[in-house]
């Protein structure tokens, strides 16, 4: 019982997804489709431990939630149902005595997309966007949503609530849109993939640094959606970010699993094959003449990816690519990246400089990277003292797991040193510190 209740827990990390993308689509109906996918997990635990898992775990369970959605709309219909709803399970059941309709309907690889694209209609906020697409496509919870944007359980509720009526209102079709209608969704839909991949890489509460369910989901969705564009650029270089990124999965981790920062990472582990298409992929959208943000990220990622070690790093090269990007999104983070880069290619006093004006506006001050990157250019300078209540400072800002720990295991080991050297000389002093 216990092995098949195992199963079908990595079943629901692996197939919910596609799944509830296919109901979607086959139901015309989020909460409906949600519901059904409830139902049909609760019938796999039943069933299963008696009769073994199915050949075809995602078609069992479209097929069962969508005979379950009927089951619902039945009850509906005998209780008090709208027009649509009863002209859709009609037609549901005249589906389900069609001796040609294929009952083992299999999820669809290209549903996600076409979720993705519904999701990031134009009608809808870019709020209710995100939120929308991380909730169905992303899978995390409410409360993961609202920690991610710093606002309430209540406010992210309520904006996936209010996209799904537009939706339903506005008769939003659940399609990939013709090449007309493409370029106004194209910018959200690269976002918010880009959103889903970023709560995998680091998430944002999670007891593991990366969620791998969200990084492979977001992947494969990046890869439909630049076949599907072979002469769009960006989300070409949006793919070469993301595998870029990724490649270095299996380095940032100690066997101990705890976090490993760039520099200290043994770069024997990352992913050769992954860094070489990604490079190819940031050459092939570059040569386009076209560039955009993701472009230009991607080769940021691809500088780090070819450095053979730490020290190889061109700064120089990363902080030109940094001051590209801000003339397309002048936003704080990205100030911030461009700030740690000019502090490794000119001098930690510029960096701390450019961070100065950045945490003047205030618009990070609950971000921990500020703090963190501050507290390494304070180390670098020997400002161990002011170094450690940057630590201090960032630590109330981390969901994350490991990041937390990571912070508490430098300032416990700073406070250890402290301690020894005022044992030995009878007085305070401020101990050595490795950058973060």
């Amino acid at each position: 019982m216990n092995q098949t209740a195992d199963a079908v827990d990595r079943i629901f990390s692996e197939e919910s997804r596609p799944v509830l993308a296919t109901l979607i689509r086959l139901l015309g109906d989020f909460d409906l489709a949600e519901d059904a996918l409830q139902d049909a997990f609760t019938a796999a635990l039943e069933t299963w431990p008696k009769n073994g898992l199915p050949t075809s775990p995602g078609a069992w369970l479209t097929t069962t939630a969508r005979r379950k959605a009927i089951d619902r709309l039945r009850h509906l219909r005998i209780v008090e149902a709208t027009r649509s709803e009863l002209a859709l399970s009609l037609r549901l059941d005249r589906e389900a005595c069609d001796s040609h309709y294929e009952l083992e309907v299999s999820p669809v690889s290209d549903d996600q997309l076409r979720l993705i694209f519904t999701c990031c209609h134009p009608a809808l906020s870019r709020e209710a966007q995100v939120a929308l697409t991380l909730r169905t496509l992303g899978g995390l919870s409410t409360a993961e949503i609202a920690r991610a944007f710093l606002v309430s359980d209540a406010t992210i509720a309520q904006r996936i609530a209010r996209a799904k009526q537009k939706i339903a209102r506005a008769c939003i079709p659940y399609e990939i849109p013709d090449r007309e209608s493409l370029a106004p969704r194209l910018d959200a839909v690269l976002s918010v993939l880009y959103l889903v991949f970023n709560e995998g890489y680091l998430a944002t509460s999670y007891e593991h640094l990366v969620r791998r369910d969200l990084v492979a989901d977001a992947l494969r969705l990046a890869r439909g959606l630049a076949a599907l564009l072979p002469n769009e650029p960006e989300p070409v270089g949006l793919l070469a970010l993301m595998l870029l990124h990724d490649s270095r999965r299996e380095a940032r981790v100690s066997d101990e699993g705890d976090l490993v920062l760039l520099e200290k990472q043994d770069r024997n582990k990352w992913n050769r094959p992954q860094i070489g298409e990604g490079v190819r992929l940031i050459e092939r959208a570059l040569r386009m003449r076209r560039p955009g943000p993701y472009q230009i990220q991607g080769a940021i990622a691809a500088v780090h990816a070819e450095a053979s070690t730490a020290a190889d790093t061109d700064w120089r090269q990363i902080a030109i690519l940094y001051d590209q990007l801000l003339g397309y999104e002048r936003t704080p983070v990205i100030e911030l990246n461009r700030a740690v880069a000019v502090s490794f290619a000119v001098s930690p006093v510029e960096g701390l400089s450019l961070l100065e004006d950045i945490e003047r506006s205030g618009a990070l001050e609950q971000y921990a990277p500020l703090h963190l990157a501050r507290a390494d250019m304070l180390c670098r300078l020997g400002r161990n003292d002011e170094a450690f209540e940057c630590y201090e400072r960032a630590l109330p800002f981390v969901p994350n797991e490991q990041v937390r720990r990571f912070i508490e295991q430098r300032l416990h080991r700073e406070k250890t040193a402290e301690a020894n050297v005022g044992h030995q000389t009878g007085t305070k002093s401020p101990s050595g510190a490795n950058p973060v």
